[in-house]
């Protein structure tokens, strides 16, 4: 049997800015094919911790290895897809159509002046399938919904063909029929196409049946392996530092 590294292995990670310690004494592997949530209130240092894993950042101590390799010398990076914060909200008048916001996604594999190959084609027209979005392609991505935006944004991360796909909060400005589209995105990804998935959520209620695991961020971390477990009331209640109400929604 053939050993897999696993996608990300942290250790002793610190991280401090402007002398204010922002991440201390976080541990965790993260195994290939897990669906993982991370939690945690707001400023509690979630966006920071992949900003760090994504090299965006720098930590003040500590490792990162990604895919067995330490991180100064890791170089596949297309092997990870990003769909950053507030993603889906872009400027009406952003001169690019869909089409080239998804090509994008594949910078990484060709460089940003290379010449799209025919394996650049494929899998920029696969995603877009993928994503429901291959009659837009001429349409200028300023002129579609919250939620078609949002697909553009995901398929450009997928084009890359990533092995995880990292998500932090996109569904704000998406109206719910197209957030519950995108949690069942996440769900086929995972269990079909055999994408790991790691997404900064608040509303952990709708994705508890499918996660493996999750991180619960606030300048330390907390690791369950019973996602339910750690979302009921109480738990969250102690963890949050406040009274909180745990709904999960059934698929």
């Amino acid at each position: 049997m053939k050993f897999a590294p696993s996608l990300f292995d942290v250790r002793n990670l610190f991280f401090t800015r402007q002398g204010n310690e922002i991440l201390k004494l976080i541990t965790f592997t993260i195994p290939p094919g897990e669906y993982c949530a991370i939690i945690g209130p707001n400023g509690g240092g979630k966006t920071t911790l992949i900003r760090l894993l994504l090299g965006l950042e720098k930590p003040s101590s500590g490792t990162i290895s990604l895919f067995g390799t330490p991180q100064a010398k890791f170089r596949a990076w297309h092997r990870i897809g990003y769909v950053p914060q507030r993603s889906a909200l872009v400027d009406a008048s952003f001169p690019a159509t869909v089409r080239e916001v998804v090509a994008m996604g594949r910078y990484a594999l060709r460089g940003l002046f290379g010449f799209e190959s025919a394996e650049d084609k494929e899998a920029i027209a696969e995603a877009m399938e993928l994503m429901g979005i291959s009659d837009l392609s001429n349409r200028l991505i300023g002129h579609l919904s919250g939620g078609q935006r949002q697909r553009v944004m995901i398929a450009r991360a997928l084009s890359s063909r990533p092995e995880v796909l990292i998500v932090d909060e996109p569904n704000t400005g998406v109206d719910i029929e197209s957030q519950h589209r995108f949690y069942e995105l996440l769900r086929h990804l995972n269990r079909t196409k055999s994408v790991s998935i790691l997404f900064i959520t608040h509303d952990i209620g709708v994705i508890a049946d499918d996660i493996h695991r999750v991180l619960f961020v606030n300048q330390t971390l907390l690791l369950s392996q019973n996602p339910h477990e750690m979302i009921r009331c109480d738990e969250m209640s102690r963890l949050y530092g406040n009274p909180s109400h745990v709904v999960c929604h059934n698929h």
